[in-house]
């Protein structure tokens, strides 16, 4: 028979972090407003500065607010990127699994670059352009950690203009779990000249307004992908 633990009483780090976490949600503290010093705010709650900075550090995990070093701490903003160690701590069992991270990296991208055939300007195409150029000119003499970064910035890019918001905030999710897998992937020979090449086609589709082929274009790119997968899984 199962055994069950006694409930355990709310802590007083964890009331703190739901009031200041109401107040986000409802919009009682606005994205970019600074939040009263750590000294008037365990005067206010009646409770430690030690409790209002566990509170706030945890609250900074999960991406509600931003602490900055002499300034204090600040509700993110929207835009905000979610923290890479959160995601690591979320996926850590998974972050490993090969067969997983790619699954769901073929159905997540997939889905927000088509979302931005829909959404994207003609004019935003042309710094897309350029990061892709650099990438083809770097696929043979980058380092694995270079073009990583590049891909990072350009998926990104596409995510922040895909009209979905929810969209935006996975795709950064995304590029925390592949991290690892992209730097063995992108150390495999020919694997960033034809990925490089390959997001070139899904990007020229995807300027021309041809859903389908663009469609086709991604599934051909994660097809290659999975080849190339499969080498660094031996």
């Amino acid at each position: 028979m199962a055994k069950f633990e006694s409930i355990k009483k709310i802590t007083v780090t964890e009331q703190i972090m739901e009031q200041i976490a109401s107040l986000i949600t409802s919009g009682n503290l606005q994205p970019g407003e600074q939040l009263p010093p750590e000294r008037d705010l365990s005067v206010e709650l009646g409770v430690t500065r030690g409790r209002i900075r566990e509170a706030l550090r945890a609250l900074s995990l999960v991406g509600l607010v931003t602490i900055k070093a002499g300034e204090g701490t600040f509700v993110s903003l929207k835009e905000m990127p979610i923290p890479g160690e959160t995601i690591a701590w979320m996926f850590h069992k998974e972050i490993d699994n090969l067969d997983e991270v790619y699954a769901a990296r073929k159905l997540i991208e997939s889905a927000i670059y088509m979302s931005a055939v829909d959404h994207m300007e003609e004019s935003e195409y042309a710094p897309l352009e350029s990061m892709l150029d650099e990438l083809v000119t770097l696929a043979d003499t980058g380092t694995p950690e270079k073009l990583a970064g590049l891909l990072d910035h350009i998926d990104i890019y596409v995510g922040d203009r895909c009209g979905n918001q929810i969209y935006a905030k996975l795709m950064q999710t995304i590029i925390h779990l592949r991290r690892q897998t992209s730097l063995k992937l992108l150390s495999v020979p020919g694997a960033a000249k034809t990925g490089a090449e390959n997001r070139q086609r899904i990007v020229e589709q995807m300027k021309a307004g041809n859903r389908s082929a663009a469609s086709q274009a991604l599934s051909a790119f994660f097809s290659q992908s999975h080849r190339f997968y499969r080498k660094i899984g031996e």
